[in-house]
């Protein structure tokens, strides 16, 4: 994000920025000697979320947190510009998506770009923080399955790199690859890949960004994966991997450990399967850690600045608005805090399975015979009560958010629970039960594990290369914490084991 305000200044931050893409750690390095002498409360923001970029690249989600929000540190006296407020929202929104709750995220970024006026700004600092907000939309979009909106989101980000600087060249490339992935999701895979062959000779020929070269190879090896080229797929992921072998790009290490199993999986290289595999349970294990103690911090963060805003403003005119955004942040904070203690709480998954599969049998048994036990009546006197507290009109809102919900494949998470959808979609958990409960007639367990198995089957019969996966692999995909209870709830709503299934889809596929 290039600060505008003076040259001198705009040079030293566009080669920090250049200096994200190329090595995290001279990064924050480079950008912590500036911050040091710099004065300019706007100048100290940008060079803070440079470093926090770079922290949060090598997957240290409260250091990146915690250095972009000492901001807050250079005094609540001062005036802020609306380059500042922007800035800080734009913050706010990307902090929420790298931790994953890409539904908060998407609010507070449609909440800045409804500013009609903001849009047409000609002020450079903030046309380039409306370019990452497209981007971060975008993004957000990708991942709920709207692959249609996030390529138009692509392009007004585009709109906004108006520049002539490293900052602007790297986040364009950046969203070409990008969008590059979205054609290919949305099956697009002649646009995809030609915007490919693009980028990766414009990246390549300046030489000036490893991550960049990794990223845009990560994405040429998912294309050959989907055209079941599984060689030539291996090939691009090892080119790309050395771009960033010897550097702390944790985030993106994660994704390539994650595809050089699916492809040595596809090729039936057991070997180099296990060996990816551990390479990415144990990385992914280190990096969900950091995020839940990243979600745990900001929650803390939240819970300070309100404080300090609360004694802010009984000294400030706007006493009456900033009341208002206390309120917003508080309910940010009860929903992490209900968030971050759900997962704690949470027990090991197969005896949440084996539990789901006791109350599924207590509800079978309780739909073919009579109310004919006090407690049972009074309990479902007390649930149709509360049930009346919903309109319809609530109801179908909710199952409206619910299905735009599992287009993201989110409930593939081994860590899904109730608060984090409720996290994720923004709707009160107790209405969320009332509403499966009563509109998908399971309880949550019940619906969060008949969206996976239907999910694994619908792969099994519409992309052959899933067919040669093992089970234990398919029972990881779909967020299942092993191989047995993956089978269970298989056969328990299909009828049959995973492996029989599969031998039927093979018998019906042969002339």
């Amino acid at each position: 994000m290039n600060g505008q305000s003076g040259p001198d200044f705009s040079i030293l931050t566009d080669k920090a920025f250049q200096k994200l893409y190329q090595n995290p750690e001279d990064c924050i390095q480079y950008s912590q000697s500036l911050l040091i002498s710099e004065k300019n409360i706007e100048h100290k923001v940008v060079l803070r979320k440079i470093i926090s970029w770079a922290y949060a690249m090598q997957g240290n989600y409260v250091q990146a947190i915690n250095t972009s929000n000492q901001k807050e540190e250079d005094g609540l006296d001062v005036k802020q510009s609306r380059f500042l407020k922007l800035f800080e929202d734009f913050n706010l929104a990307d902090q929420y998506q790298n931790l994953g709750l890409y539904d908060q995220s998407r609010k507070i970024i449609a909440g800045i770009l409804a500013d009609t006026k903001l849009q047409n700004t000609r002020n450079l600092q903030e046309r380039m923080t409306l370019s990452k907000l497209y981007q971060l939309q975008a993004i957000n979009d990708g991942i709920s399955g709207k692959y249609n909106e996030a390529l138009k989101n692509f392009d007004k980000s585009d709109q906004y790199l108006d520049h002539n600087n490293e900052e602007n060249t790297i986040t364009r490339q950046e969203n070409s690859v990008f969008r590059s992935l979205s054609l290919m999701k949305n099956n697009r895979l002649d646009e995809s890949k030609k915007q490919l062959d693009r980028v990766i000779h414009e990246i390549e020929s300046e030489g000036k960004s490893p991550f960049l070269e990794a990223f845009s190879y990560e994405v040429l090896s998912r294309y050959y994966f989907q055209k079941e080229e599984y060689t030539t797929a291996v090939s691009y992921l090892e080119k790309g991997f050395a771009k960033i072998e010897n550097m702390p790009y944790n985030d993106m290490k994660l994704i390539f450990y994650e595809l050089f199993t699916q492809n040595y999986l596809a090729l039936n290289d057991t070997g180099k399967y296990f060996h990816y595999n551990n390479l990415y349970t144990d990385l992914k294990s280190k990096l969900d850690s950091n995020r839940k103690e990243g979600i745990q911090y900001i929650v803390k963060l939240l819970e300070i600045y309100h404080k300090k805003n609360i004694e802010h403003q009984k000294q400030s005119k706007l006493k009456q608005v900033q009341l208002i955004i206390g309120g917003i942040l508080l309910l940010i904070i009860g929903t992490l805090v209900c968030f971050y203690y759900e997962l704690r709480r949470a027990k090991d998954l197969k005896k949440q399975l084996v539990f789901f599969e006791k109350q599924k049998q207590i509800m079978v048994l309780a739909a073919h015979t009579t109310a004919t036990k006090e407690p049972l009546t009074k309990g479902n006197k007390v649930q149709d009560k509360d049930l009346t507290k919903l309109s319809e009109e609530k109801e179908n809102e909710i199952l409206e958010k619910l299905k735009e919900w599992e287009i993201s494949r989110n409930f593939l998470s081994k860590n899904m629970s109730i608060s984090i959808l409720s996290a994720e979609t923004g709707i009160n958990p107790k209405y969320l039960s009332e509403v499966i409960n009563s509109k998908k007639e399971k309880n949550f367990n019940g619906y969060i594990n008949d969206l996976r198995i239907n999910y694994i089957a619908y792969l099994l019969r519409t992309d052959p290369a899933y067919l040669n996966y093992k089970v234990s692999y398919l029972a990881e995909y779909a967020g299942f914490s092993s191989h047995g209870a993956f089978t269970n709830v298989f056969k328990s709503i299909t009828g049959m084991s995973p492996n029989h299934y599969i031998q039927e889809i093979i018998k019906n596929k042969k002339p």
